[in-house]
């Protein structure tokens, strides 16, 4: 019976410990990150799903763009033939490469589509245009999210004496997107059509008539 209640008192006594040295604010944190990077991903899916019917849709009108339409549909390919792990540095900007690839492909589709009235007159690009501008809305709020909470999960394990349990239990920082491949995923790329034509060149504006030349005056006459 005693060694029941010493064993109750330790068990108490160590919960009391670990809570109070940050073990439970660190589990509740971790799970904020894990379900914040769900978030993201569910977003970034969520686009991913309406690219085939815009690359469709965009190519019933303007099959010539076959390059564009080509890097949308590698792009895409590309981003989800990567098994991404957010607690690893490398596989995590391996992920936000291609994310920014793949906005980077999109945006120049949207930039060729204004070529073509009837395409941005047809109600299914219209609906499939305006959910993609939703969820890219909701891609960049989900990141926000997620930024924010691995921060705070960062900063609490290396804050005093929770860098001690989190040394314990082998709980590490983890990485977050930088601000570089923000840059890049956020950024419109430069679309470049070729080289504009030169103007043409003026007219060339005919010189005046010369003035008329002066009679010569007339010679003297010779003296005899």
């Amino acid at each position: 019976m005693r060694s029941k209640t010493l064993l109750t008192v330790l068990l108490l006594l160590g919960a009391t410990l670990l809570s109070g040295c940050g073990y439970n604010q660190i589990q509740q944190k971790d799970e904020a990150t894990k379900g914040a990077w769900s978030e993201v991903l569910n977003q970034y899916k969520r686009r991913a799903d309406l690219i085939p019917n815009l690359v469709n849709t965009v190519k019933g009108y303007a099959a010539q763009e076959k390059e564009v339409l080509i890097r949308v549909t590698e792009a895409r390919a590309k981003v989800g033939q990567i098994n991404v792990n957010a607690d690893d540095a490398a596989s995590l900007a391996a992920y936000q490469k291609a994310q920014g690839d793949l906005s980077q492909a999109l945006s120049r589709l949207m930039v060729v589509t204004e070529n073509y009235p009837n395409l941005k007159s047809d109600q299914s690009f219209r609906d499939l245009q305006a959910q993609l501008e939703g969820t890219e809305n909701r891609i960049t709020v989900a990141r926000g999210r997620y930024i924010q909470t691995v921060q705070d999960y960062n900063t609490y394990i290396r804050s005093f004496p929770q860098n001690l349990t989190a040394m314990m239990f082998g709980h590490k920082q983890k990485p977050n997107f930088t601000v570089e491949n923000e840059a890049v995923i956020q950024n419109a790329p430069t679309v470049d059509f070729g080289a504009a034509p030169a103007p043409p060149a003026p007219p060339a504006v005919p010189a005046p008539p010369a003035a008329p030349a002066a009679p010569a005056s007339a010679a003297p006459a010779p003296a005899y």
